[in-house]
């Protein structure tokens, strides 16, 4: 279990980044520390996403990482959340970190109005789709997810 967990700011990129290349990792791009300290940095020197850092022993252990959006269909003035991002290290994993991370982003949506959270996980990441339906998480079976690379 996390000792704390606590929304992240500007001065937290340093501690974020290695968790955050960690998960890139994860789904297969290559590490690249500078890469991610900087899309982090940018991310909270910006306002454009929320992020809360797990921390044990006050170690970062892991984070959610959540942009807002509009939802047209919904038509209501509270955003939806987009939870996008969820690591915990390995070592830390089976002990309630990301029980901890998914409560504080579930906070974060009720504080703002928001009407509701959102998030895609891959199709063969059979823990994580555990842990969402555990909290009741239900797969969207009337929508589609599509994606558009445009790579340079």
């Amino acid at each position: 279990m996390a000792d704390r967990v606590r929304r992240a700011g500007p001065a937290d990129a340093d501690a974020v980044a290695p968790l955050f290349d960690a998960y890139r990792g994860f789904y297969g791009r290559p590490s690249d520390p500078a890469l991610a300290r900087r899309f982090v940095a940018e991310r909270l020197e910006r306002g454009e996403s929320v992020i809360f850092v797990a921390e044990r022993d006050e170690r970062p252990i892991g984070f959610v990482q959540l942009y807002p959006v509009f939802s047209s269909t919904a038509a209501r003035p509270g955003r939806l959340w987009l939870l996008n991002d969820l690591y915990v290290a390995p070592e830390a994993r089976g002990r309630g970190a990301a029980r901890a991370l998914m409560a504080v982003a579930r906070r974060l949506a009720e504080e703002t109005g928001a009407c509701g959270l959102e998030l895609a996980t891959g199709r063969t990441n059979a823990a994580a789709q555990r842990l969402y339906r555990s909290l009741g998480w239900r797969e969207d079976d009337a929508f589609l997810h599509f994606e558009l690379h445009l790579d340079s």
